[in-house]
């Protein structure tokens, strides 16, 4: 791990208020906002909110300009340690008017991602964009690819991909493809000709043991279907139109290294791996193989390449794959996940408990393992279904997913409280639908979506939330940029902290000597803890805090001495 350099505790001070060393702040403007010691050191106030809640408005964009000792970033990130952003292309923003997102409405959306200056507060701040296949297909979601080499015209050309790789590598942003490799479109030239060769009952053609298949004496705990003009059937199981290739064959393999290299070559900085768990249905020893060879060939070309599987699946199963690269994890995910049972006032050691101990297992495996959470993605219902902007749910499960280790990814449209969910559709085109950005953007929701769009308009939209300084934008923006400013939470060692007799709780992390603490109290009560019985009395500044507190109630979070009052659903971070 590479080390950051730090630009010392004066750093990490409050944006709004000079306090004397251990002083209590006894007024905040805004509960969203940060406090910490200052040790007499000025605090810079330019920035501070107005007497309405409202951060400064940039004259240019009209967007709220969050600034302040508290949130300056530590120094460029360098590792694979970042807050991603998932975009599902076709969804988020379009810059042709037909109604379809493409890679040129990515790159127009830029300075809403980042900037480039991680001290601006004028961008949301992610360091890592995934977007979702942009590859030649037939389908609106491009999960069965036709063409590797080709981008969909519907998101535009490879000049316009050249393009957006370049930027955001100018701005410290990694970008990755989600690389579908169990299986193509049935379109594709690889099976059109695996369908003639078995048609003529060719054995020796290149193409007839490309793709998986089998008779029908060995179609059990499989799903396969017949190919058209022969009684032999290929596997297929997630549908027809998705047949597998075979991994037994030594020139799919490479097929396959081509296609990463080809994209490497380029300028990508990695992957996210669809249906990683499919390579051999029902088999995963052979598939997490399969991974740990397809892995190492491709860190020969890009030794800090990003990789991430999707691996949907109990941990047990899940970290079978973790020698070779990392997974998301699902069990803190979705609606019945760990985040969601702590912000709605669970229990959060059971939380941090789990995570040290997930830590230790996958990087037991491998030394730079890391746990990549998240909330809600493409394949399931948004999170703003169940985690209301109204309960404070929605702030306080973001604290624990940014404020956490790892690399944690924010699902586009997460940080306005955008909505969409299955329900009885029979379609996920509903967990994909457009970005409100409130501007005239002319992005549409998919063909396929039925979701009943009066239930959008209860969060707003980002032109509206953009220079609100209570709104949930503004509160990912802040979240990211303390995170930011407090490189120990991404990277450094976890140890969990036990807070008995509370549902608070948090961890301390520590790299390269300097040590910080995030304490989370996820209650609807404040909080006060005496520091020095659970092995904090040497955390003396109180460098940020972040809570759901209205500008009506100011915070009373505040640390005196060794004593530690924490607000409701609020989380802090100590030095």
């Amino acid at each position: 791990m590479k080390k950051r350099h730090l630009r010392g505790l004066a750093a990490l001070l409050a944006v709004s208020l000079c306090l004397g060393a251990c002083g209590r702040q006894k007024e905040s403007s805004s509960a969203d906002s940060t406090s910490a010691e200052t040790e007499s050191v000025p605090v810079e106030t330019s920035s501070e909110m107005d007497k309405t809640g409202q951060y400064p408005l940039d004259e240019k964009t009209g967007e709220a300009v969050i600034k302040g000792e508290a949130f300056a970033s530590a120094g460029p990130t360098e590792d694979n340690a970042r807050v991603f952003y998932e975009i599902f292309v076709g969804s988020f923003s379009d810059s042709d008017g037909n109604g379809i997102g493409d890679l040129r409405g990515i790159i127009n959306r830029m300075d809403y991602l980042n900037d480039g200056d991680p001290d601006s507060g004028l961008s949301l701040g992610v360091e890592g964009i995934w977007l979702t296949p942009i590859f030649k297909s037939p389908t609106y979601h491009k999960y069965d690819v036709s063409d590797y080499y080709t981008i969909d015209p519907q998101f535009g050309t490879m000049d316009d991909l050249k393009e957006l790789i370049a930027l955001c590598h100018e701005r410290n942003v990694k970008l990755i493809l989600d690389l579908v490799i169990n299986h193509t479109a049935s379109n594709h030239q690889w099976f059109l000709d695996f369908t003639k060769a078995h048609q003529k009952g060719d054995t020796e053609d290149p193409y007839y043991d490309f793709y998986s298949w089998g008779t029908q004496a060995r179609l059990s705990g499989r799903t396969f279907s017949r190919i058209s003009g022969s009684s032999d059937y290929y596997e297929c199981n997630f549908w027809g139109g998705m047949p597998e290739l075979n991994y037994d064959n030594e020139a799919v393999r490479e097929e396959m290294l081509k296609v990463a290299k080809f994209y490497l070559d380029m300028g990508i900085d990695g992957f996210r791996f669809d249906a990683a768990k499919y390579i051999y249905f029902g088999d995963d020893p052979a598939s997490a193989a399969f991974w740990e060879w397809y892995i190492a060939e491709l860190k020969k070309i890009k030794p800090e390449l990003y990789t991430v599987a999707e691996v949907w699946d109990s941990d047990s199963i899940t970290q079978l794959y973790y020698p070779a690269l990392n997974c998301f994890n699902f069990t803190v995910a979705q609606s019945t996940g760990m985040y969601v049972d702590a912000a709605r006032m669970g229990n959060v050691n059971t939380l941090t408990g789990y995570t040290e101990k997930y830590l230790k297992t996958v990087q037991a495996m491998r030394g730079d393992a890391m746990i990549v959470p998240f909330l809600a993605n493409h394949d399931t219902d948004r999170s703003a279904g169940y985690l209301t902007l109204a309960s404070g749910y929605a702030k306080v499960a973001a604290n624990l997913l940014i404020l956490g280790p790892g690399s944690p990814f924010i699902y586009y449209g997460e940080e306005i409280g955008l909505k969409g969910s299955r329900g009885s559709a029979n379609t996920d085109a509903d967990r994909r639908l457009a970005m409100l950005w409130g501007d005239g953007d002319s992005v549409k929701d998919p063909s396929e979506a039925t979701y009943n769009q009066k239930n959008q308009q209860s969060n707003g939209t980002v032109a509206s939330q953009i220079g609100d300084g209570d709104s949930l934008y503004n509160y990912y923006k802040k979240l990211i940029m303390i995170r930011n400013a407090n490189p120990e939470i991404a990277r450094g060692e976890y140890t969990s902290l036990n807070l008995e007799g509370t549902n608070v709780g948090g961890f301390i992390a520590s790299l390269d000597g300097s040590l910080c603490m995030v304490l989370h109290n996820t209650t609807n009560k404040s909080v006060t803890l005496d520091l020095s019985q659970i092995g904090g009395g040497h955390f003396t500044k109180l460098a940020a805090f972040i809570g759901v507190t209205s500008f009506e109630d100011p915070a009373e979070t505040s640390l005196n001495g060794t004593t530690l009052i924490i607000d409701p659903q609020t989380s802090v971070v100590l030095r």
